[in-house]
Protein backbone atom coordinates (compact mmCIF):
# COMPACT_ATOMS: atom_id res chain seq x y z
CA UNK A 1 0.00 0.00 0.00
CA UNK A 2 2.88 2.39 0.48
CA UNK A 3 1.80 4.77 2.89
CA UNK A 4 5.11 6.59 3.07
CA UNK A 5 3.77 8.17 0.03
CA UNK A 6 1.50 10.23 2.19
CA UNK A 7 2.61 13.16 4.55
CA UNK A 8 2.76 11.61 8.12
CA UNK A 9 3.92 12.97 11.58
CA UNK A 10 4.53 10.10 14.21
CA UNK A 11 1.99 10.59 17.08
CA UNK A 12 1.83 6.68 18.09
CA UNK A 13 3.28 4.06 19.70
CA UNK A 14 3.51 1.36 17.21
CA UNK A 15 2.44 -1.67 16.82
CA UNK A 16 -0.13 -1.76 19.90
CA UNK A 17 -0.65 -5.42 21.31
CA UNK A 18 -2.32 -8.26 20.43
CA UNK A 19 -3.39 -10.44 23.06
CA UNK A 20 -5.89 -13.56 23.68
CA UNK A 21 -8.40 -12.46 26.74
CA UNK A 22 -8.75 -16.28 27.90
CA UNK A 23 -11.16 -15.18 31.05
CA UNK A 24 -13.23 -13.09 28.91
CA UNK A 25 -13.32 -16.10 26.37
CA UNK A 26 -14.02 -18.95 28.66
CA UNK A 27 -17.11 -17.09 29.85
CA UNK A 28 -18.43 -16.31 26.46
CA UNK A 29 -17.36 -19.51 24.88
CA UNK A 30 -15.20 -18.07 21.91
CA UNK A 31 -12.00 -17.64 20.84
CA UNK A 32 -11.54 -14.18 21.68
CA UNK A 33 -8.16 -11.59 21.33
CA UNK A 34 -7.71 -7.98 21.64
CA UNK A 35 -6.35 -5.67 19.82
CA UNK A 36 -4.82 -2.79 22.49
CA UNK A 37 -5.55 0.53 20.28
CA UNK A 38 -6.07 2.44 24.04
CA UNK A 39 -2.44 1.93 23.96
CA UNK A 40 -1.47 4.22 21.02
CA UNK A 41 0.14 6.88 24.33
CA UNK A 42 -0.77 9.99 23.14
CA UNK A 43 -2.35 11.48 26.35
CA UNK A 44 -3.75 8.22 27.13
CA UNK A 45 -4.03 6.68 23.61
CA UNK A 46 -6.95 5.86 21.66
CA UNK A 47 -7.87 5.10 17.80
CA UNK A 48 -8.13 9.27 16.94
CA UNK A 49 -4.08 8.88 17.15
CA UNK A 50 -3.68 6.81 14.26
CA UNK A 51 -5.76 9.23 11.98
CA UNK A 52 -4.09 12.22 13.52
CA UNK A 53 -0.74 10.98 12.11
CA UNK A 54 -2.03 11.82 8.52
CA UNK A 55 -4.21 14.32 9.31
CA UNK A 56 -1.22 15.92 10.49
CA UNK A 57 1.34 15.14 8.24
CA UNK A 58 -1.28 17.15 6.10
CA UNK A 59 -1.68 20.45 8.33
CA UNK A 60 1.94 20.75 8.49
CA UNK A 61 2.12 20.32 4.39
CA UNK A 62 -0.44 23.49 4.70
CA UNK A 63 1.41 25.44 6.90
CA UNK A 64 -1.32 25.36 9.67
CA UNK A 65 -0.77 26.78 13.12
CA UNK A 66 -4.22 25.98 14.47
CA UNK A 67 -6.01 22.56 14.88
CA UNK A 68 -9.95 23.25 14.87
CA UNK A 69 -12.03 20.05 15.68
CA UNK A 70 -15.11 19.10 17.04
CA UNK A 71 -16.97 16.43 19.14
CA UNK A 72 -19.28 15.54 21.62
CA UNK A 73 -18.60 16.90 25.51
CA UNK A 74 -16.20 13.56 26.28
CA UNK A 75 -14.86 13.36 22.80
CA UNK A 76 -11.90 10.90 22.92
CA UNK A 77 -10.93 12.20 19.45
CA UNK A 78 -11.09 15.91 21.02
CA UNK A 79 -8.75 14.78 23.60
CA UNK A 80 -6.04 13.39 21.38
CA UNK A 81 -6.67 16.31 19.24
CA UNK A 82 -5.44 18.74 21.74
CA UNK A 83 -2.67 16.30 23.07
CA UNK A 84 -0.99 16.71 19.73
CA UNK A 85 -1.41 20.05 19.24
CA UNK A 86 0.32 20.60 22.19
CA UNK A 87 3.15 18.22 21.68
CA UNK A 88 3.41 20.02 18.37
CA UNK A 89 3.51 23.48 19.40
CA UNK A 90 0.15 24.57 17.65
CA UNK A 91 -2.89 26.27 18.84
CA UNK A 92 -6.21 24.10 19.10
CA UNK A 93 -9.52 25.49 19.29
CA UNK A 94 -12.61 23.03 19.76
CA UNK A 95 -16.15 22.82 20.11
CA UNK A 96 -17.89 20.56 22.52
CA UNK A 97 -21.70 19.59 21.28
CA UNK A 98 -24.14 19.14 24.07
CA UNK A 99 -24.94 16.21 22.20
CA UNK A 100 -26.78 14.14 25.06
CA UNK A 101 -28.45 16.84 26.65
CA UNK A 102 -26.80 16.52 29.97
CA UNK A 103 -25.89 18.70 32.59
CA UNK A 104 -24.06 16.81 35.45
CA UNK A 105 -20.77 18.05 36.81
CA UNK A 106 -18.76 15.17 35.83
CA UNK A 107 -20.19 14.80 32.35
CA UNK A 108 -19.31 18.55 31.28
CA UNK A 109 -15.97 19.21 33.73
CA UNK A 110 -14.62 16.16 34.35
CA UNK A 111 -13.07 13.13 32.27
CA UNK A 112 -12.16 13.90 28.78
CA UNK A 113 -13.24 18.08 29.04
CA UNK A 114 -11.01 17.92 32.23
CA UNK A 115 -7.86 16.76 29.88
CA UNK A 116 -8.95 19.40 26.75
CA UNK A 117 -8.16 22.13 29.59
CA UNK A 118 -5.06 20.99 30.79
CA UNK A 119 -3.40 20.35 27.33
CA UNK A 120 -4.58 24.33 26.50
CA UNK A 121 -7.58 23.58 24.16
CA UNK A 122 -9.88 26.53 23.28
CA UNK A 123 -13.42 25.08 24.36
CA UNK A 124 -16.56 26.72 22.88
CA UNK A 125 -20.23 24.58 23.96
CA UNK A 126 -23.03 24.49 21.42
CA UNK A 127 -26.22 22.74 22.14
CA UNK A 128 -26.93 19.34 20.56
CA UNK A 129 -28.75 19.48 17.64
CA UNK A 130 -25.78 22.18 16.37
CA UNK A 131 -24.83 22.28 12.63
CA UNK A 132 -21.37 21.18 13.08
CA UNK A 133 -20.08 21.63 9.89
CA UNK A 134 -21.09 25.51 9.92
CA UNK A 135 -19.66 25.62 13.62
CA UNK A 136 -16.24 24.50 12.31
CA UNK A 137 -16.37 26.70 9.70
CA UNK A 138 -17.14 29.75 12.27
CA UNK A 139 -14.51 28.96 13.69
CA UNK A 140 -11.83 28.15 11.22
CA UNK A 141 -13.00 31.79 10.27
CA UNK A 142 -12.09 33.10 13.74
CA UNK A 143 -8.58 32.23 13.18
CA UNK A 144 -8.21 33.32 10.21
CA UNK A 145 -9.85 36.83 11.28
CA UNK A 146 -7.18 36.91 14.32
CA UNK A 147 -3.78 36.20 12.05
CA UNK A 148 -3.73 32.37 12.26
CA UNK A 149 -3.66 29.75 10.06
CA UNK A 150 -6.36 26.64 10.75
CA UNK A 151 -6.57 22.80 9.43
CA UNK A 152 -9.51 21.69 10.06
CA UNK A 153 -9.88 18.39 11.23
CA UNK A 154 -14.03 16.59 11.12
CA UNK A 155 -15.68 14.67 13.98
CA UNK A 156 -13.26 11.48 14.57
CA UNK A 157 -10.81 12.67 12.18
CA UNK A 158 -12.84 10.56 9.99
CA UNK A 159 -12.33 11.49 6.20
CA UNK A 160 -10.37 10.00 3.55
CA UNK A 161 -6.69 11.26 5.07
CA UNK A 162 -7.60 10.51 8.70
CA UNK A 163 -9.02 6.51 7.30
CA UNK A 164 -5.09 6.03 6.26
CA UNK A 165 -4.71 5.66 9.98
CA UNK A 166 -6.50 2.60 10.03
CA UNK A 167 -5.64 1.55 6.52
CA UNK A 168 -2.11 1.24 8.61
CA UNK A 169 -3.63 -0.52 11.41
CA UNK A 170 -4.96 -3.20 9.50
CA UNK A 171 -1.97 -3.61 7.88
CA UNK A 172 -0.27 -4.28 10.79
CA UNK A 173 -2.96 -6.63 12.54
CA UNK A 174 -2.39 -8.63 9.70
CA UNK A 175 1.00 -9.24 9.94
CA UNK A 176 0.79 -9.48 13.52
CA UNK A 177 -1.27 -12.87 13.48
CA UNK A 178 1.22 -13.72 10.59
CA UNK A 179 3.92 -13.85 12.93
CA UNK A 180 1.79 -15.93 15.26
CA UNK A 181 0.28 -18.13 12.93
CA UNK A 182 -3.18 -16.97 14.17
CA UNK A 183 -5.97 -17.07 11.82
CA UNK A 184 -8.46 -14.24 12.58
CA UNK A 185 -12.12 -15.35 11.52
CA UNK A 186 -13.28 -11.80 12.02
CA UNK A 187 -13.11 -8.17 13.44
CA UNK A 188 -15.26 -6.45 15.81
CA UNK A 189 -14.99 -2.97 16.76
CA UNK A 190 -17.25 0.18 17.44
CA UNK A 191 -18.56 2.36 14.30
CA UNK A 192 -19.48 5.54 14.80
CA UNK A 193 -17.81 8.61 12.56
CA UNK A 194 -16.68 5.75 10.34
CA UNK A 195 -13.09 6.54 10.05
CA UNK A 196 -11.85 3.30 11.83
CA UNK A 197 -14.60 0.86 10.77
CA UNK A 198 -13.81 2.45 6.77
CA UNK A 199 -9.88 2.50 7.45
CA UNK A 200 -10.21 -1.26 8.13
CA UNK A 201 -12.25 -2.37 5.29
CA UNK A 202 -10.54 -0.32 3.03
CA UNK A 203 -6.90 -1.53 4.47
CA UNK A 204 -8.16 -5.43 4.10
CA UNK A 205 -9.34 -5.51 0.79
CA UNK A 206 -6.59 -3.61 -0.73
CA UNK A 207 -3.94 -6.45 0.91
CA UNK A 208 -6.70 -8.87 -0.47
CA UNK A 209 -6.52 -10.06 3.64
CA UNK A 210 -10.52 -11.63 3.33
CA UNK A 211 -11.01 -10.94 7.05
CA UNK A 212 -14.72 -9.77 7.58
CA UNK A 213 -15.31 -6.33 9.83
CA UNK A 214 -18.11 -6.46 12.08
CA UNK A 215 -19.18 -2.84 13.39
CA UNK A 216 -21.18 -2.05 16.30
CA UNK A 217 -23.13 0.83 16.35
CA UNK A 218 -23.17 3.20 19.02
CA UNK A 219 -25.24 6.32 17.35
CA UNK A 220 -26.78 6.02 13.42
CA UNK A 221 -29.30 3.63 12.15
CA UNK A 222 -27.83 0.44 10.65
CA UNK A 223 -28.49 1.64 6.61
CA UNK A 224 -27.26 4.75 7.01
CA UNK A 225 -23.75 3.73 9.47
CA UNK A 226 -23.07 1.20 6.50
CA UNK A 227 -23.71 4.24 3.43
CA UNK A 228 -21.15 6.46 5.65
CA UNK A 229 -19.12 3.46 6.58
CA UNK A 230 -18.71 2.39 2.37
CA UNK A 231 -18.28 5.65 0.82
CA UNK A 232 -15.88 6.72 3.22
CA UNK A 233 -14.22 3.22 2.57
CA UNK A 234 -13.88 3.69 -1.24
CA UNK A 235 -12.78 7.33 -0.95
CA UNK A 236 -9.92 5.43 0.83
CA UNK A 237 -9.56 3.01 -1.56
CA UNK A 238 -9.17 5.78 -4.06
CA UNK A 239 -6.35 7.54 -2.54
CA UNK A 240 -4.49 4.10 -2.33
CA UNK A 241 -4.86 3.76 -6.22
CA UNK A 242 -7.32 0.82 -6.05
CA UNK A 243 -11.01 2.69 -6.12
CA UNK A 244 -12.81 -0.84 -6.99
CA UNK A 245 -11.18 -2.88 -4.33
CA UNK A 246 -14.19 -2.17 -1.47
CA UNK A 247 -17.86 -3.71 -1.73
CA UNK A 248 -20.80 -2.81 -0.50
CA UNK A 249 -20.54 -6.42 0.80
CA UNK A 250 -17.71 -5.68 3.05
CA UNK A 251 -19.49 -3.54 5.08
CA UNK A 252 -21.66 -4.46 7.75
CA UNK A 253 -22.82 -2.96 11.02
CA UNK A 254 -25.11 -4.08 13.33
CA UNK A 255 -27.12 -1.23 15.09
CA UNK A 256 -29.10 -2.45 17.41
CA UNK A 257 -26.98 -1.97 20.66
CA UNK A 258 -27.06 2.19 20.59
CA UNK A 259 -29.86 1.87 23.31
CA UNK A 260 -31.54 5.20 24.26
CA UNK A 261 -28.79 7.09 21.80
CA UNK A 262 -24.81 8.28 21.39
CA UNK A 263 -23.58 8.58 24.70
CA UNK A 264 -26.39 7.30 26.59
CA UNK A 265 -25.49 4.45 28.88
CA UNK A 266 -27.67 1.68 29.76
CA UNK A 267 -27.91 -1.61 31.73
CA UNK A 268 -26.06 -3.38 29.12
CA UNK A 269 -23.32 -1.35 28.66
CA UNK A 270 -22.73 -1.36 32.43
CA UNK A 271 -22.49 -4.98 32.31
CA UNK A 272 -20.42 -5.07 29.74
CA UNK A 273 -18.00 -2.51 31.26
CA UNK A 274 -18.09 -4.77 34.51
CA UNK A 275 -17.64 -8.37 32.88
CA UNK A 276 -14.44 -6.62 30.70
CA UNK A 277 -12.89 -5.30 33.94
CA UNK A 278 -13.56 -7.99 36.24
CA UNK A 279 -12.60 -10.82 33.77
CA UNK A 280 -8.96 -9.31 32.27
CA UNK A 281 -8.93 -5.72 33.71
CA UNK A 282 -9.60 -4.20 31.12
CA UNK A 283 -10.90 -0.96 30.89
CA UNK A 284 -13.79 0.05 28.33
CA UNK A 285 -15.76 3.51 27.57
CA UNK A 286 -19.34 4.00 28.11
CA UNK A 287 -19.81 5.41 24.66
CA UNK A 288 -18.14 3.68 22.03
CA UNK A 289 -16.01 -0.14 23.36
CA UNK A 290 -18.72 -0.25 26.26
CA UNK A 291 -20.94 -0.45 23.67
CA UNK A 292 -19.27 -2.74 21.28
CA UNK A 293 -19.02 -4.79 24.29
CA UNK A 294 -22.39 -4.98 24.72
CA UNK A 295 -22.90 -6.18 21.06
CA UNK A 296 -20.56 -8.61 21.17
CA UNK A 297 -21.36 -10.32 24.25
CA UNK A 298 -24.80 -10.32 22.86
CA UNK A 299 -23.85 -11.99 19.28
CA UNK A 300 -21.48 -14.24 21.21
CA UNK A 301 -24.01 -15.69 24.16
CA UNK A 302 -26.74 -15.91 20.60
CA UNK A 303 -24.23 -18.43 19.17
CA UNK A 304 -23.42 -16.04 16.19
CA UNK A 305 -19.46 -16.34 16.24
CA UNK A 306 -19.66 -19.64 16.78
CA UNK A 307 -15.98 -21.51 15.60
CA UNK A 308 -14.64 -18.15 15.24
CA UNK A 309 -11.61 -16.53 16.87
CA UNK A 310 -12.54 -12.94 16.81
CA UNK A 311 -9.96 -9.72 17.55
CA UNK A 312 -12.12 -7.31 19.05
CA UNK A 313 -10.31 -3.66 18.28
CA UNK A 314 -10.27 -1.39 21.36
CA UNK A 315 -10.61 2.06 20.30
CA UNK A 316 -9.30 3.56 23.83
CA UNK A 317 -11.90 5.71 25.65
CA UNK A 318 -11.31 5.31 29.32
CA UNK A 319 -10.73 8.58 30.24
CA UNK A 320 -14.48 9.18 29.69
CA UNK A 321 -15.26 7.08 32.38
CA UNK A 322 -14.79 9.76 34.64
CA UNK A 323 -17.48 11.81 32.86
CA UNK A 324 -19.86 9.05 33.66
CA UNK A 325 -19.30 8.80 37.72
CA UNK A 326 -22.63 9.87 38.72
CA UNK A 327 -24.42 6.66 36.71
CA UNK A 328 -21.60 4.05 36.74
CA UNK A 329 -21.08 4.48 40.80
CA UNK A 330 -24.40 3.35 42.11
CA UNK A 331 -24.54 0.26 39.79
CA UNK A 332 -21.29 -0.63 40.72
CA UNK A 333 -22.23 -0.76 44.32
Amino acid sequence: MHLARFPRVRLAHLPTPLHPLPRLSDELGIDLWVKRDDCTGLAGGGNKTRKLEFLLGEAFEQDADTLVTQGAVQSNHVRQTAAAAAQHGLKCTVILEERTGSKAVDYVGNGNVLLDRLMGAEIRFVPGGSDMAAELERAADDVRSAGGRPYVIPGGGSNAVGALGYVDAARELVVQADELDLQIDRIVTGTGSAGTHAGLVAGLAVMGADIPVLGIGVRAPKAKQEENVLKLAREAATKLGRPDAVTAEMVVADCDYVGEGYGLIDQGVIDALTLAARTEGLLLDPVYTGKAMKGLIALARAGKFEGERVVFLHTGGAQGLAGYHGELEPALL
